[in-house]
């Protein structure tokens, strides 16, 4: 994860730790594209509200976003801006490092909200609430999975519910820098991975009979995915079912994963012996290595992806069944074209968010921007 703010009484509260922290790639590179940038759709950015340092959106009841901002709170935008609270757990998180509320999701028919944060002891918590009529209940509240942390970076914390129903969780390396402990490409440990669970089958949850590793002793059976630095937001095309991966980089690429939607699982991303398309200190590129579908280096003032979604709303149809993504140091919001998984275009949108930290997606598709500085934005045609 990423945050900074430009106010400088809170810069520097959640940016990058290590990867931050090491030399950036040398003003003199050129940005490696799978093709030349171009500018696509017309847009613009309409800021629609405020909230305190917004960090991750998910479409809800009544067709109505809700906001997690990262200290601990969850708010629902209405035409009226942000209402209070609906659930507050900030007496149960931090925001030292890059921790705090992390991820939001709801399940399919909106019976059950997920949350993912870091507890006070800085592990990774993932909690169930039941909903009825569009409340949620406390009462209900259980936790479903936990994951310690060694370090307070590379946390993850992004959760989707999948077109199958299944809840997945993006969880980083655990931090540092480098992957110390080779939490990347080992599969004994949910660190650097994709998870796969299913949060109703059994209590605390089940595991799903076709996840990839189920018939390996040497592997956790949660795993769907591995070989992630720290996946800084993940969707799920809406109208394909492909899954997106933004992974950020050490100090040099930072890249976008994909799988397609009839996929079993078991994709190795490469972290930590790649980083994008390049051997990391030396590393060996795995036998089963998935490359990025795209990557770029850091010499256009980018420091850390920022996954987003695929557009599937009717405002702007230009922009219709392209992946819509940005980069917390750069805030440009982009777009990536593609045809049978490979990049066909890079898109400048033409607008800049600021700190971009998140995308969120709404039930009618529209897209909207966060910037950890408070801006909500929504994407609009211009």
């Amino acid at each position: 994860m990423k945050i900074r703010t430009r106010s400088s009484a809170i810069i520097g509260t959640i940016c990058l730790v290590a990867s931050l922290a090491l030399t950036a790639a040398s003003a003199d590179e050129q940005t490696h594209e799978q093709t030349d940038v171009q500018q696509s759709a017309k847009v613009t950015l309409k800021n629609v509200a405020t909230a305190k340092n917004p960090i991750a959106g998910a479409a809800g009841p009544g067709g109505r976003l809700w906001i997690a901002e990262r200290a601990g709170t969850i708010r629902v935008l209405d035409g009226k801006g942000l209402g209070r609270p609906v659930l507050d757990i900030s007496a149960e998180t931090t925001t030292d490092g890059e921790r705090g509320l992390l991820g939001i999701a709801f399940d399919k028919g909106f019976a059950h909200f997920y949350i993912s944060f870091t507890n006070l002891e800085g592990t990774s918590t993932v909690d169930e609430f039941a909903v009825r009529h569009g409340r949620i209940q406390p009462h209900t509240r259980r936790t479903v999975l936990t994951q310690t942390q060694p370090y307070a970076n590379h946390n993850g914390g992004d959760i989707k519910i999948g077109p199958d129903g299944y809840l997945y969780i993006a969880l980083g390396d655990g931090g540092s820098g480098g992957d110390p402990h080779g939490n990347g490409q080992n599969l004994d440990t949910l660190l650097g991975k994709l998870l796969r669970i299913d949060p109703r089958g059994a209590k605390p949850y089940a595991i799903p009979p076709d996840n990839p590793f189920v018939n390996d002793p040497n592997a956790k059976d949660e795993i769907w995915a591995y070989g992630l630095r720290n996946p800084w937001r993940f969707s799920f095309d809406a109208g394909t079912g492909d899954l997106f991966i933004g992974d950020v980089g050490q100090n040099d690429w930072e890249e976008i994963d994909w799988a397609s939607a009839g996929s079993k699982g078991g994709e190795n991303y490469g972290w930590g012996q790649m980083e994008g398309t390049h051997p990391f200190r030396g590393g060996t590129e795995p036998a089963n290595h998935v490359p990025p579908v795209h990557e770029y280096d850091r010499a256009n003032f980018g420091c850390s992806v920022t996954g987003g979604y695929v557009y599937r709303g009717k405002a702007i149809p230009a922009l219709r069944g392209q992946y819509v993504y940005s980069d917390y140091c750069d805030g440009t919001v982009r777009s990536l074209q593609l045809t049978n998984g490979k990049v066909t275009a890079v898109n400048d949108l033409g607008v800049n968010g600021g700190e971009v930290i998140s995308f969120a997606q709404a039930g009618n598709g529209e897209l909207y921007v966060l910037a950890i500085g408070g801006s909500v934005f929504r994407i609009d045609p211009a």
